[in-house]
């Protein structure tokens, strides 16, 4: 396991963005597998990082969030990140990817929506709209009275 599978999807994103707004102040390698650096938090604090890229959960900082527990947090993937930059460009790619094929996804989904009621009967459409009044959230009552009821 990497830190980056290891990390929260939340610290992954964060991490990379703390990494493109260059908060890691230093970085000093250890070793092939390990490494020590310096990042700025908000205001201005510092935090101390250690990875350990073989032994991944042996990671550190010294951040309120991860300090004496083992989470890798987005201070330790920014780390990461500025020392292995092409595996910050792997993880924007695959974040792109992802949005790409989510939008192609939703847009899928609005048409099979949009025939779907199109080929409804008006009895048909007219008990689906009751239903969705009737079943659904408060909210969505009040807003379809708002628009189409008081006028």
């Amino acid at each position: 396991m990497s830190l980056v599978t290891l990390a929260s999807r939340e610290s992954v994103q964060r991490g990379y963005e703390y990494y493109q707004s260059k908060k890691v102040l230093s970085l000093c390698k250890l070793s092939d597998t390990e490494m020590t650096g310096t990042i700025k938090g908000s205001g201005n604090t510092h935090y101390e990082v250690f990875i350990d890229t073989l032994h991944p959960r042996k990671s550190k900082c010294n951040c309120p969030h991860a300090d004496g527990k083992r989470i890798i947090c987005k201070h330790i993937i920014a780390l990461y990140f500025t020392a292995y930059p092409k595996e910050a460009e792997k993880f924007y790619d695959e974040v792109k990817l992802r949005k790409i094929e989510e939008e192609k996804r939703q847009e899928e989904l609005e048409n099979k929506i949009i025939k779907f009621v199109k080929g409804l009967k008006k009895e048909e459409l007219q008990n689906i709209i009751l239903d969705l009044l009737n079943d659904g959230p408060e909210w969505q009552y009040d807003s379809f009275v708002d628009i189409y009821i008081e006028e």
